[in-house]
């Protein structure tokens, strides 16, 4: 897959093990630095270290990146489509895109979006587990949902809210993301991200979407830039890398940021 997208440098910053005036630094210097995307993650519990350590909310840290910001576009890497009733996504997204949106009137906000995993947020605050197939089915059924409910809401979007969706599943989640993505994000080495391009390739021609339409996002975790060049040649242009509390170490930064002005140009 081809492309002549710019290349775009995100950071997730963990909302977690953290104060929140230490996350607001850290969403403020990576601003400064230059990055494109700010994430966070959508849990209610830590994910790495002290399990019952400091963690917040995603959507209203979400609505604070919204105020605190003016260039940078954010979201969720990514939001639970299990925690929240399909029409009141929409209608948050709606609300932090016009709240993210500048002197041009045109808002900033990623509706990044998966099926859920993570266990202990789902017992602990009482939504029903099921299956990994149960929860990307009903993802599948909610994201129609979603969309037409920002096609009548009053006021609408600032634009059209780009849909990043997550996952690698092949028989489902490439499907879902043939139809609805704007973004895909992957955890694919390159040899993986090559079988599943073709995949998805293959479900974009059975729901009529031509899938070179599809941004590419990868994590690059603590890869070097031989790792990326070779996901760049096969068409990712957005490159992102967790980073957690409560420091919130932005010393590689720099660096990508001038991998990418490089080769863009």
């Amino acid at each position: 897959m081809t492309t002549s997208r710019p290349i775009r440098i995100g950071v997730q910053l963990q909302p977690q093990q953290a104060d929140y005036a230490q996350f607001r630094d850290a969403v403020a210097r990576a601003e400064d630095l230059g990055v494109d995307v700010i994430f966070n993650w959508d849990h209610f519990f830590p994910l790495y270290g002290d399990r019952d350590g400091k963690h917040f909310e995603s959507w209203t840290q979400l609505a604070a990146i919204a105020e605190q910001t003016s260039r940078v576009q954010f979201g969720a890497l990514v939001n639970c489509n299990s925690y929240r009733n399909p029409d009141l996504q929409a209608d948050m997204a709606r609300t932090i895109d016009h709240i993210s949106a500048g002197e041009n009137g045109v808002g900033r906000f990623i509706f990044g979006t998966g099926s859920g995993w993570f266990e202990r947020d789902y017992d602990e605050y009482g939504y029903e587990f099921g299956t990994a197939g149960s929860r990307l089915d009903a993802l599948a059924r909610d994201l129609p949902r979603i969309r037409s409910r920002w096609e009548r809401l009053n006021p609408q979007p600032t634009r059209h809210i780009p849909i990043l969706i997550g996952g690698g599943g092949e028989k489902k989640t490439l499907r879902i993301v043939a139809e609805h993505a704007d973004i895909w994000h992957s955890f694919s080495d390159p040899e993986t991200l090559t079988r599943k391009l073709g995949i998805l390739r293959e479900h974009g021609e059975a729901v009529g979407r031509d899938v070179s339409e599809i941004e590419l996002s990868t994590e690059l975790g603590d890869q070097d830039r031989a790792y990326a060049d070779q996901l760049h040649a096969l068409g990712t242009t957005l490159f992102t890398f967790g980073i957690g509390g409560p420091d919130y170490d932005l010393e590689k930064v720099p660096a990508w940021i001038a991998w990418r002005d490089e080769l863009n140009g």
